[in-house]
């Protein structure tokens, strides 16, 4: 069986926000797409939102006893 995310086409969500009302919209669209330019609902100006990306960190993460042997790790 074929995983559903290889089957389906996966594409970035951006957000914009609309310069006359404020409000702000999702849209899936794939790079190769042009920016959404104007608000469907009134007509104003939408600029893209930049936002942080996405980062997932797996594992138990980095302390100064992850890297040596319990041996040779201090006590302190």
């Amino acid at each position: 069986m074929i995983p559903p995310l290889l089957t389906e086409e996966v594409m970035p969500t951006y957000v914009y926000r609309c310069g006359d009302c404020e409000q702000t919209i999702e849209a899936m669209q794939r790079f190769s797409d042009r920016p959404l330019r104007k608000h469907k609902e009134c007509g104003g100006s939408l600029t893209k939102v930049v936002q942080a990306a996405g980062v997932v960190f797996k594992g138990s993460g980095y302390y100064s006893t992850d890297s040596r042997t319990p041996d040779t790790a201090s006590d302190s």
